[in-house]
C-alpha cells in the first residue's frame, strides 16, 4: 500500500472519530492537528506530499482514538505504530 493510499485511509479514520478535515495551502509543512471551539480540525496542505502528510495524520489518529480498539488495516496499522511509538508488545 502506497502512502497516498495509506493517507486516505488515515483520513477516514479521523474522520469517522468526528474530525474535520480541512484542506489548505500551508506552504508545504504537511498539515496538523488542532482543536478550535471544541471542533477537532485536520489540516491537511495541499502543497505537501502525502509522506510528509501521513506521519502527521498517524498522530493525531492515534490521539483521536485507541487504535487497539478498532480493525484497521494491517498496512494502516503498522504506519501508525511505527510513527507514533504506538507498538503493541
Amino acid at each position: 500500500m502506497n502512502e497516498q493510499r495509506i493517507l486516505e485511509e488515515l483520513l477516514t479514520l479521523l474522520e469517522a472519530n468526528g474530525v474535520t478535515i480541512r484542506k489548505e495551502p500551508l506552504g508545504g509543512s504537511g498539515g496538523g492537528f488542532c482543536t478550535i471551539k471544541g471542533q477537532s480540525i485536520f489540516f491537511v496542505d495541499t502543497q505537501a506530499q502525502s509522506a510528509d502528510i501521513a506521519p502527521i495524520c498517524a498522530e493525531a489518529v492515534s490521539k483521536v482514538t485507541d487504535i487497539e480498539k478498532l480493525y484497521i488495516k494491517p498496512e494502516v496499522r503498522y504506519f501508525i505504530e511505527n510513527h507514533t511509538g504506538k507498538v503493541k508488545e
